[in-house]
């Protein structure tokens, strides 16, 4: 199918998922007037995880396919969990992500005046009313999905008693808790939320834009709406969850509205990973508790965490795409998300050599004092990557798991007489092992041939065997950091009889404190990806200093995801 336009030259693009396809029926009914205008509304309350990554790429990726608008718009009706640190994070994540608010930022505190006219509106229309009943109280007698609500005692209290103590909770008066603003809708509906939600609580904490201004806040199912409309938005895209809350949502929506626009809310199925957690409560208590380093802790699902370790910004959307965009729960293999940061990785990082395990090998008839540099490749994916110089001397590191003494027939590394490729460089054998007092290997000798520079030789003989190396004079030293999933268990969310600490996994850090790297690395900036040849993908952790390298290992090169299907 190609795209489309409609009557105002609108781009409508082809159909990619059922979001795609209720915006463009709008577009096509002339609904507000032919717009597209979406909005993503974080809570400024925690750092982003991997499950907003998908509502931003749908949110700012619908408003782009139909040239429309996104707006960022901060859900900052809670100061008692807000910070700055969180607004700007979270607006770090968005940039890093490649989307683009331009100048559309909101904070739902922008509209706290508009918010309390309109509660002001419904009042005196008899639509909502103060109770000031405890909130257990309130609960109890919102009934049950299989039983209906009792009214209230003030549901029908008079109105001008209502602005009376509306306004006087709006000016600090009474204590938290002390009463609420309710919508009156309907006790007797099978949803829950018709049934008189709060619109308003008492809550005497200094918020982080207006400070001490307000004592009153409004209710996310109250506010977020109302702010859709009064920003112009058209389509309110958010996860399943607040399909119940859609009829709440229309209902303020058509008591507010003077003209026949409406923003329309649409849901889809949120983003769930395997062995991941992503309740914001239980990932503040890992920060807080010290179980993790940060928010931006590489074994985060935030993410900060994700770029820290190295995952990139292509790839998480590659992710997005894959899973696709639908109204089914469902849950998403890890692995799937490391299968697409390889597969990003693998055309753009720059490839290194570099041991973490080292073993020494002394090449007994190249020259001690000598350096000769060999010619290595920067990309075996993208030819205009480019070669770099290694350094290759007599004294070598190799992996200590690249030797075996003791080999059987068909082990291809080096042993006590076979001879390896070493690559870019020779081929090598290995002709003597030196041992220490305990029997351990600590240091291999061997004989180059020079006549196979490049790792090719002239006669044509062939080894099966190829290995890396770094040298042991020409090298940095750098400490490597190895992460592995944060919890142990594939659905942790789901083990309701175990608390989340039980689940975590011990082995998710292990810190190899002097690897050695070649010279190259120093060329690279914090975050920089590389690929350490045959030993997986790398970046530049912020930790580094001028006196220190710290990397992180963003993944081995293993792809399990893809094997299981077969690629």
């Amino acid at each position: 199918m190609s795209d489309k336009k409609i009557e105002n030259n609108t781009k409508v693009p082809k159909t990619r998922n059922f979001v795609h396809e209720l915006v463009e029926k709008d577009l096509m009914e002339g609904r507000n007037d032919k717009r597209v205008h979406t909005r993503f509304p974080p809570e400024p309350n925690g750092y982003l995880h991997i499950g907003h990554a998908k509502a931003i790429c749908i949110d700012f990726g619908t408003a782009e396919k139909f040239g429309g608008k996104c707006n960022l718009r901060f859900d900052d009706t809670n100061p008692s969990k807000e910070e700055t640190e969180y607004v700007d994070s979270i607006k770090e994540d968005i940039k890093w992500l490649g989307f683009d608010w331009e100048d559309r930022i909101y904070f739902s505190s922008d509209f706290f005046d508009k918010l309390s006219d309109f509660a002001v509106k419904l009042i005196k229309e008899k639509k909502a009313y103060v109770d000031e009943q405890s909130a257990e109280l309130i609960s109890k007698q919102k009934g049950s999905p299989t039983r209906p609500g009792t009214d209230s005692p003030f549901r029908n209290r008079p109105v001008e008693e209502s602005l009376d103590l509306f306004a006087r909770m709006k000016a600090g008066e009474f204590e938290n808790g002390a009463m609420v603003l309710r919508a009156k809708i309907d006790m007797t509906s099978p949803n829950m939320h018709l049934r008189d939600p709060l619109m308003y609580r008492i809550m005497h904490a200094e918020h982080h834009r207006t400070g001490n201004k307000w004592c009153i806040y409004p209710m996310y199912d109250y506010a977020h709406g109302q702010c859709d409309y009064f920003e112009g938005i058209t389509h309110s895209l958010c996860t399943l969850e607040f399909e119940v809350h859609r009829p709440l949502y229309d209902w303020f929506a058509n008591e507010l509205a003077d003209t026949e626009y409406r923003p329309r809310q649409i849901e889809f199925s949120r983003l769930n990973l395997t062995y991941t957690m992503m309740s914001k409560r239980n990932l503040l208590a890992l920060v807080e508790e010290g179980l993790v380093s940060g928010w931006d802790d590489p074994r985060m699902p935030t993410l900060s965490g994700m770029r820290r370790r190295g995952f990139t910004a292509q790839s998480i959307k590659n992710l997005v795409e894959k899973v696709g965009v639908t109204k089914t729960k469902g849950m998403t293999d890890f692995a799937l998300l490391e299968h697409a940061v390889r597969e990003d990785l693998n055309k753009k990082a720059q490839r290194l050599m570099g041991v973490l395990n080292p073993l020494k090998v002394i090449v007994t008839n190249f020259p001690e004092d000598k350096v000769e540099m060999v010619s290595a490749v920067n990309n075996h994916e993208d030819e205009s990557a480019g070669r770099r110089e290694v350094p290759f001397t007599h004294e070598l590191y190799i992996e200590k798991e690249d030797f075996m003494e003791d080999a059987p027939k068909k082990y291809f590394r080096l042993s006590v007489g076979r001879e390896v490729r070493f690559k870019y460089a020779y081929f090598l054998t290995c002709t003597n092992v030196i041992k220490d007092e305990n029997g351990e290997i600590i240091e291999l000798h061997c004989t180059y041939d020079p006549e196979t520079k490049g790792g090719n030789s002239p006669d044509g003989r062939k080894v099966k065997g190829t290995i890396h190396w770094v040298s042991a004079t020409e090298n940095v030293e750098a400490e490597v950091r190895l992460y592995d999933r944060l919890f142990n268990f594939e659905d942790p969310a789901n083990e309701k009889d175990k608390d989340f600490r039980e689940m975590l996994n011990p082995d998710s850090l292990k810190v190899l404190p002097k690897c050695y790297i070649e010279p190259f690395v120093t060329q690279m900036k914090v975050l920089d990806h590389f690929q350490l040849e045959r030993m997986g993908y790398f970046n530049i952790d912020k930790d580094t200093t001028a006196n220190k390298i710290v990397v992180n290992r963003t993944l081995s090169l293993r792809d399990n995801w893809a094997k299981k299907m077969g690629k």
